[in-house]
């Protein structure tokens, strides 16, 4: 099948291990990259199917492909069959909903990621899948779409005398999940300028815009912390992992990995709660400037109060009423209205009210 569905939940109905793309379909075309290399050469090439990969079995190299586009069902079809991998695991690949993850089988390593970018100033985040099988010899990861994450790896490789040409699969996969964990970071500095830019604004000007942008941070920080979280858990459970992939002295690197998971994971925690009070901060601003807006228009209405009164009881239609026919009653009274507003204004003055 190579329909492609954009929720987990349109597949219900079928068998377990059913290979459908689930996910946001790019407007890529699959490509398969070779990248096979030992400690004295390094080959790089683009092939058009699984086939032409065979070869590099019978080879004593380490061999990295990637595939970037996961439309082409075939190609997971393909590595399923030719190296045995598990069905379920070939329909978690193509599932781009995973959380990530680590399965131990007994001849290979499954670990789901989830890589994260950061596009536009906006702060609209931007989620990618990235699945890495780990064999004896052979280094699968499956992308989304392509994108420039793996070239500081291959620069690395270019490097004869780097640690990665002179290690195995294990090595590869850790310098894997370093990238797209160190992308976190890139990330967290965004993070922090445009929550320190909201705090200034909160403090100075708030308005409807800084709540949406609020909201907007708040949304993203729940999909980050669900997407950062689980890496914990797989980390740990790499370095207690018993299998022979895994070499001693590369669960060193990985528990570096760790370390940097723990930063980011308490970094999210920080900004939730920073976000839960920068949301009472802009409660509190708009109902402080609300207060002084209610507190100008309680002065004007208490200036007019007295001179209502005045003119009101001025107006009534009684026929003795003596100032009325008093030359100077109307100056006099002008008098009055303009001395009873300077003397409440100073009093409220001299009270702080203004």
């Amino acid at each position: 099948m190579s329909e492609s569905l954009s929720y987990s939940s349109e597949k219900a109905g079928l068998p377990s291990g059913s290979l459908v793309h689930v996910g946001e379909v790019h407007e890529y075309e699959s490509r398969i990259t070779v990248i096979d290399y030992s400690k004295s050469a390094i080959e790089k090439r683009t092939v058009d199917s699984i086939a032409e990969i065979l070869p590099y079995k019978q080879t004593d190299t380490v061999t990295w492909v990637n595939i970037e586009g996961l439309t082409n069902v075939s190609n997971i079809d393909a590595i399923g069959h030719h190296f045995d991998i598990h069905g379920l695991v070939l329909e978690d690949i193509l599932n781009t909903h995973q959380r990530p993850k680590l399965e131990d089988y007994n001849d290979y390593l499954y670990i789901v990621l989830k890589a994260l970018a950061l596009r536009n100033n906006d702060f609209n985040v931007e989620y990618e899948q990235i699945s890495v099988l780990i064999l004896n010899k052979f280094v699968f990861t499956f992308k989304e779409k392509p994108d420039a994450i793996f070239d500081p790896i291959l620069n690395q490789l270019d490097n004869e005398k780097s640690r990665l040409r002179n290690l195995g699969t294990d090595y590869l996969a850790y310098v894997i999940m370093d990238t797209v964990v160190d992308e976190y970071f890139a990330l967290q500095d965004a993070l922090d300028e445009l929550i320190e830019a909201v705090e200034d604004e909160l403090l100075s000007n708030p308005s409807a815009q800084t709540l949406g942008t609020i909201q907007k941070i708040k949304r993203e920080l729940i999909f980050l912390r669900r997407t950062v979280s689980p890496l914990r858990e797989l980390l740990a459970n790499i370095q207690r992992s018993e299998s022979n992939l895994i070499q001693e002295r590369t669960k060193r690197y990985f528990a570096d990995v760790y370390d940097h998971a723990i930063r980011v994971t308490e970094a999210m925690e920080s900004y939730r709660d920073l976000i839960t009070g920068m949301m009472d901060i802009y409660l509190s601003s708009v109902s402080n400037k609300m207060n002084e807006t209610m507190k100008v228009l309680t002065v004007f209405a208490s200036i007019f109060i007295p001179l209502t009164f005045i003119a009101g009881v001025y107006g009534m239609n009684f026929e003795y009423m003596p100032e009325l026919k008093w030359r100077w009653a109307y100056p006099v009274l002008w008098l009055v209205f303009v001395g009873i507003s300077v003397f409440l204004l100073s009093y409220f003055k001299r009270k702080n009210w203004l």
